[in-house]
């Protein structure tokens, strides 16, 4: 049998997901020094950006792949070579009326990210910005959440940038076109495949049995980590944040600083992740206050994506996610109580291990149908357990630079789905936390109240930790 770069279940549902209103592509926008984009005309090094990014595909050759269906829909797609793969088409060049504003760039960064992605093409784009103020050039880039996740995408982003201001033009090997499998080889593997994987988990069955003290100890574990999923808080309460989306979407970004997140962290213990969820929590909670809804007593729920990629996975494109369900106490109106919460809420989920009961959830799509994987897929627009997602990732803490320019920041976006308005994406760079609001225009005519309130959230957090420390405030 012919073996297949095929999507994985997980990969696949993000097509499912996809409609008009919900594209699910993952994305960010960056700011560079302009200077050495420009040649000494002034006129921008596109030819030479595009160079650049070609000279570095064969590094992630999922980049000059299209999508290639199952005949009949026997199977999860596989991933082929486009013959008529065009760096032009992935990268290109757009102007803000010069000097170009932060709100300026922020708008057009919503309207780029709320396009679909061309199926019939490699799923990724990348648009360079001229015309910002002071001289800088922006990155708009958007890649199909089949193609990575949060870390691999991080991991495509150290390819395609620099750690040095000289860019680097690598001498790739040719790339030769590999032809599609014919359309009846390729059902004939699939459904070969699909008929073979009941025995592959007889096979771990009989394997677990051969040792009944170990199979009864990750049993137990297995269940309890499930069972943390559908407890009798599962539900999460309906809020403004979960109105029907529609296709239009609006965009900011809010820089905190590292060293103030550690500086709480000291104060209070706990993880850098509780203390960016605490600070969200507040955020939240200013925005529903401003709204005139009720919020004592309140927590909302966050889907808070888990990494499950170990260091052999690095540069494997693809999602290798978990989840925690974890719970946001914006009920709490003060700061400390609101961290000392979530702090014992993500001890307690980690105990319970409820991401490795969520793994063990998506591993059993493995063996669905992909019928099956569609319908879950379009079920799960309409999910009642969790408000919104929030997603950390941990970027370089080293500078990144692209065609010379240095990045100064780094906004990341996360999809939308149809009950779910807005998506907070927190990427740290450079001693800096970079939290991107992704938001449904129609629901959010007032994000810029969120961004003032996640400020102020996480200024009240530190004034409290430098009390605790017994530091003069700043």
């Amino acid at each position: 049998m012919s073996s297949y770069d095929r999507l994985s279940s997980l990969d696949a549902s993000f097509l499912h997901l996809e409609s008009l209103e919900t594209p699910m592509h993952v994305g960010a926008v960056s700011i560079f020094e302009g200077e050495s984009f420009f040649d000494s005309t002034g006129r921008f090094q596109l030819a030479a950006a595009r160079r650049l990014v070609a000279s570095r595909l064969h590094l992630i050759p999922r980049f000059r792949r299209i999508l290639k269906a199952v005949p009949l829909n026997q199977g999860r797609p596989i991933w082929v070579d486009d013959p008529r793969f065009d760096i032009a088409y992935h990268v290109r060049l757009t102007a803000l009326p010069s000097p170009g504003t932060r709100e300026q760039l922020m708008t057009l960064t919503a309207r780029v990210q709320s396009q679909l992605l061309d199926r019939s093409r490699p799923l990724w784009e990348l648009w360079f910005v001229e015309g910002l103020e002071e001289g800088r050039v922006a990155l708009i880039q958007k890649t199909h959440h089949a193609l990575v996740d949060g870390v691999s995408g991080v991991d495509v982003a150290t390819v395609l940038l620099d750690f040095q201001p000289e860019p680097a033009f690598l001498a790739p090997p040719r790339w030769i076109v590999e032809p599609p499998p014919a359309e009846f080889r390729l059902l004939a593997d699939s459904v070969w495949e699909r008929a073979t994987e009941p025995a592959e988990i007889v096979r771990s069955l009989r394997a677990g049995l051969r040792g009944p003290a170990s199979a009864l100890d990750n049993t137990t574990r297995i269940a309890r980590s499930v069972s943390s999923l559908f407890g009798t808080d599962a539900l999460a309460p309906r809020t403004s944040l979960n109105a029907s989306v529609g296709r239009n979407r609006l965009f900011d970004g809010v820089t905190i600083s590292f060293d103030d997140v550690h500086r709480v962290r000291q104060a209070f213990g706990g993880t850098i992740n509780d203390v960016i969820l605490a600070g969200v929590s507040g955020g939240l909670r200013d925005l529903l206050e401003a709204r005139g809804e009720p919020i004592d007593g309140m927590t909302l729920k966050a889907f808070c994506p888990v990494s499950v990629r170990d260091d052999a996975e690095r540069m494997q494109l693809g999602n290798r996610v978990s989840a925690m369900f974890v719970p946001l106490p914006v009920g709490l109106p003060d700061p400390v109580e609101r961290l000392m919460a979530v702090r014992d809420a993500t001890f307690d989920l980690k105990e319970r291990e409820q991401a490795v009961g969520a793994s063990f959830l998506l591993d059993l799509t493995h063996y669905a149908a992909p019928t099956l994987l569609g319908l879950g897929a379009r079920l799960a627009h309409r999910q009642p357990f969790f408000n919104l997602v929030v997603t950390n990732v941990p970027g370089p803490q080293v500078p990144l630079y692209c065609m010379g320019g240095r990045m100064l920041e780094a906004f990341p976006v996360v999809p939308l789905t149809k009950n779910l308005s807005i998506g907070i994406a927190i990427l740290s760079y450079c001693g800096n936390l970079h939290i991107g609001l992704f938001v449904d225009r129609d629901t959010f005519p007032d994000l810029t109240v969120l961004s003032i309130a996640l400020e102020n959230s996480f200024g009240e957090l530190l004034k409290s930790a430098e009390e605790q420390l017994g530091e003069p405030s700043r």
